[in-house]
């Protein structure tokens, strides 16, 4: 019998986790991986007696491993904000699954146990790119500007550090990074004590020196592409790009195309934010699609797809 836990291994994941297991300390499995693996619970083999908690992944994407494990009698608790399908009927699965746009699954986390660890909910909600629902959330926390921009540069340095096409592209493995995080209780003393933060803070910096220097591909009045070249910066700070155009062109929807050097592209793709709707939708007609309604992506774009996926987003976000 043991605790087994599954978390996307970007910052709404490990501030999932991190804020559950703060409450309720379990020497659990941990099971993670880059931003993009999510088919997470593929990964086990539990046992009568286990308990699974998942955080941060699509349950319809892990159906046939979650109902494989209902089937044992395996309890599983489930927090997520992604597109989920019909949600299996059994005594052993409790779902936590609200798929609106202004909630994350760290908000999620933080609404059962009623706030107990509040500043981690609002680090997870910031990585998200929910910086309006984080700011609305930290009100109670009663913080001033600056250490609530402290709070948003982790939030979105810990995300940073899950996207990439493999492991080897990370600064740190999902799993380390989350038991460096978690002895500190606060994350203003993994902020002012951690060296992993100032690894992540300048690695940020740099990628995103490289990626604010991209033009666009093609623009629109309602829609930006850009594509990016088969490097390690790229695949870093892909998703990251698409977070802060984003943010600082709302009425826009923007696509981010990267190269792979294996016959297909990944792609990151951003709903405007005045209008948080179809992104999974959008990437769900493609094979390995998937996503939330506001940001989703695909995994593998084949090369003889990219136009086809180009028309689909200009007219899904034409004005």
């Amino acid at each position: 019998m043991g605790q087994i836990d599954i978390f996307n291994g970007d910052a709404d994941g490990i501030c999932a986790l991190q804020q559950l297991r703060l409450h309720t300390p379990f020497d659990s499995q941990l099971i993670t991986g880059i931003k993009r693996d999510i088919r997470l619970m593929d990964h086990i083999t539990p046992q009568k007696g286990d308990s699974i908690t998942v955080l941060d992944i699509s349950l319809d994407r892990n159906r046939a491993a979650l109902i494989r494990a209902l089937g044992q009698q395996i309890h599983v608790t489930w927090f997520d904000h992604h597109y989920a399908g019909d949600i299996p009927d059994s005594p052993c699965l409790s779902a936590h699954i609200d798929t609106s746009a202004e909630t994350c699954t760290s908000l999620l986390v933080n609404s059962h146990l009623n706030g107990a660890h509040l500043a981690w909910a609002v680090v997870g909600a910031f990585g998200d790119n929910l910086h309006d629902a984080a700011s609305q959330a930290a009100l109670p926390l009663n913080l001033s500007a600056e250490p609530l921009a402290q709070l948003r540069q982790l939030g979105e340095c810990i995300n940073y550090n899950g996207y990439g096409t493999s492991l080897d592209d990370l600064h740190f493995h999902p799993e380390t990074l989350y038991r460096l995080i978690h002895p500190h209780s606060e994350p203003f003393s993994f902020i002012h004590e951690s060296p992993a933060f100032q690894q992540l803070s300048d690695g940020y910096a740099e990628d995103m020196i490289h990626a604010r220097a991209s033009a666009p591909y093609l623009e629109s009045d309602s829609t930006a592409i850009y594509m990016l070249p088969d490097t390690p910066w790229a695949r870093r700070a892909s998703g990251m790009l698409g977070n802060e155009l984003a943010r600082n062109n709302p009425r826009h929807a923007h696509a981010i195309i990267s190269a792979t050097g294996e016959g297909y592209f990944r792609v990151s793709v951003r709903a405007p934010l005045n209008n948080r709707e179809h992104a999974e939708t959008l990437c769900m007609q493609f094979p390995t699609g998937g996503g939330r309604k506001a940001a989703a992506g695909i995994n593998e774009l084949p090369e003889s797809a990219l136009d086809r996926f180009i028309k689909a987003f200009q007219e899904t976000y034409r004005k």
